[in-house]
C-alpha cells in the first residue's frame, strides 16, 4: 500500500473514528491530535500553542495578543505571526509523516498541504445536521440546544481556517476526492467503502 489518505470531516459525522478504525484495519499510522506534537517537537514551539490556534480561523485580537507575549520572549525574532508559523509547521508536519509512508491524516488542511501528490485519496465525511447534534448531545452528555451550538461552532471554525489557509470551499465536492454521507452506510460500511477506494486508486 502507497496511499495517503487525508480526511476533512463536519463535527459529529464520525470523521475521526472512521479515518481511526480505517488505519487500525490498514495497518498504518494515524495522524489526529499527534500531528500537533510532532509540529511542536520539529518547530520548537510550544505544543500547547499548537492546541490552542488548532483548526481555528484567523483571529486578529488574539493574534495580536499571543505575538506581543511571543516578541517579549528572549531571541524571538520572525516577519512571521505566531498563528502563520504554527500553521506553517503543522504544513511541514503533515507533508513530513506523509513522505514516511502510508497514513491517514485528519484535517489541519492536510488535502491542500500533499496537493498534487499523486498517492493521495482526499475525503470529506459529512451527515445531517440533526443526526451529527444526536451523537454529539450523546457524546458530550449535553441538552439537544448546547449540542446544536457546539456543532454549528465547530463547523464554522473548520470551515473559516480551511477556507483562509487552502483557498477552497470547505466541504465542496470539488474540493475533495470523495465525499462520504458517514450516516447513509454506519462507520463500518465507512471503513469498507474507504478501502475499496484505495484498492481502486491502486490498482
Amino acid at each position: 500500500m502507497r496511499t495517503i489518505i487525508t480526511i476533512g470531516r463536519q463535527f459529529g459525522s464520525g470523521g475521526r473514528n472512521i479515518g481511526a478504525r480505517l488505519a487500525k484495519k490498514l495497518e498504518i499510522p494515524f495522524y489526529d491530535k499527534e500531528l500537533l506534537k510532532k509540529a511542536a517537537e520539529k518547530s520548537g514551539l510550544c505544543e500547547k500553542l499548537f492546541e490552542n490556534f488548532d483548526e481555528r480561523p484567523k483571529s486578529l485580537l488574539y493574534s495580536i495578543a499571543m505575538d506581543s507575549y511571543m516578541f517579549a520572549l528572549p531571541g524571538a525574532v520572525t516577519n512571521d505571526s505566531l498563528e502563520q508559523q504554527v500553521y506553517l509547521a503543522t504544513f511541514d508536519a503533515v507533508r513530513h509523516v506523509a513522505e514516511e509512508g502510508p497514513c491517514v491524516i485528519i484535517g489541519r488542511c492536510a488535502d491542500y498541504a500533499l496537493e498534487g501528490w499523486d498517492n493521495t485519496l482526499s475525503l470529506f465525511i459529512h451527515a445531517p445536521l440533526e443526526r451529527r447534534i444526536a451523537a454529539v448531545a450523546r457524546r458530550q452528555n449535553l441538552d439537544t440546544d448546547k449540542a446544536r451550538q457546539m456543532v454549528l461552532r465547530t463547523d464554522k471554525r473548520r470551515a473559516a481556517y480551511y477556507e483562509y489557509y487552502s483557498a477552497k470551499k470547505w466541504g465542496a465536492v470539488d474540493s475533495y476526492d470523495f465525499c462520504l454521507d458517514s450516516s447513509a452506510f454506519g462507520q463500518d460500511g465507512a471503513v469498507e467503502l474507504i478501502e475499496d477506494l484505495v484498492r481502486l486508486k491502486e490498482r
